[in-house]
């Protein structure tokens, strides 16, 4: 992973959260903070991405709503989905 890879210490904390609620048998190491999430990528399908977004809103304090025009964005890689998360925690 180069530098522009590296996670910061947020988005370490969210992949390791990821990883955790999805039992990957990667490490947050692992996860490219600007890889896709959803298929190619990290290969997640809808499940994961549902999965993800319970363990965030027990986690941050705020849903995630599955109805959110946003959640392609949002969802797009590790980085935008802790921008939002970072943007919409309550703790």
């Amino acid at each position: 992973m180069n530098s522009a890879q590296m996670l910061t210490t947020q988005e370490r904390e969210l992949a390791e959260l990821m990883v955790e609620a999805l039992n990957l048998e990667s490490t947050a190491e692992d996860i490219d903070p600007t890889a896709p999430l959803y298929r190619e990528g990290l290969g997640l399908d809808s499940i994961d991405i549902l999965e993800i977004a319970l363990s965030i809103s027990k986690k941050y304090g705020f849903q995630l709503q599955s109805d959110d025009a946003d959640n392609v964005r949002i969802f797009s890689s590790l980085r935008t989905l802790n921008e939002h998360v970072q943007r919409h925690r309550t703790r």
